[in-house]
């Protein structure tokens, strides 16, 4: 029986028994990582070398080429175009600033000139007139300043060839209506002291009640002993 079960083993009829080397898992993966890696650079390298013989690739750098000097000029002209609209910006700017100066000028001619005509007005009222010498009121002028003030102008003056030096007081006085009833407002503080050479500019500000309808301003000067030496009255 051992006899004929090794002869069997040692014979043709034989089992074959097959020897194969088993790679780690490690490995497998290595490799095929590999083979993959492979595979892509080849299809990529085809890819390209098709492109190259088709000529794609030629028309694609001419076309980027061509679209990158459009952008320049694109940029270009628009920098142009901010350029040309900063300067005109600037010159508005300068036009406007230009205006308003020129504005400011004009109003302050024209305040300029009506304190020339006030001032031409009021020096035509100087020239000397026939009369007795001696200290005279020239020019009286008064006006609403506001509601609550009145100002008032006047040149004193004394004629005549070696006048002494006059010294007194002055005072204003406002009268009208106040409240519908008949009203005199002497000027705050009193009488004020005057001393005059030759001549002498008064004018100043006189306030008074909001509701006071103010008809007439008078000024009355008095020598030392308080004689009225001259009065002038003048509307409003």
């Amino acid at each position: 029986m051992r006899w004929k079960l090794l002869r069997r083993r040692l014979s043709i009829s034989a089992p074959r028994m097959i020897v194969r080397s088993h790679l780690p898992w490690p490995l497998r993966w290595i490799a095929f990582a590999l083979m993959l890696g492979f595979s892509a650079a080849l299809g990529l390298w085809a890819f390209e070398f098709g492109k190259s013989i088709a000529g794609l690739d030629r028309s694609a750098k001419a076309e980027l080429a061509a679209l990158r000097v459009e952008v320049e000029k694109l940029r270009s002209e628009r920098e142009g175009a901010q350029s040309i609209a900063n300067t005109a910006e600037s010159l508005l700017r300068t036009e406007k600033v230009a205006q308003e100066r020129l504005a400011q000028q004009l109003k302050q001619v024209e305040t300029e000139n009506l304190g020339l005509k006030a001032d031409l007005g009021f020096f035509e009222r100087l020239l000397p007139s026939t009369g007795a010498e001696g200290l005279s009121v020239r020019a009286l002028q008064a006006h609403a300043q506001s509601a609550t003030q009145t100002k008032f102008q006047a040149l004193l003056m004394q004629i005549g060839k070696n006048q002494p030096e006059f010294v007194g007081r002055y005072e204003i006085q406002l009268s009208g209506s106040l409240d519908g009833k008949p009203w005199v407002y002497p000027q705050p503080g009193g009488p004020r002291l005057l001393q005059i050479k030759q001549s002498l500019r008064l004018e100043g500000l006189i306030d008074h009640p909001e509701t006071a309808v103010v008809k007439t301003l008078q000024i009355k000067v008095t020598d030392k002993q308080g004689t009225v030496r001259v009065t002038q009255t003048v509307k409003l």
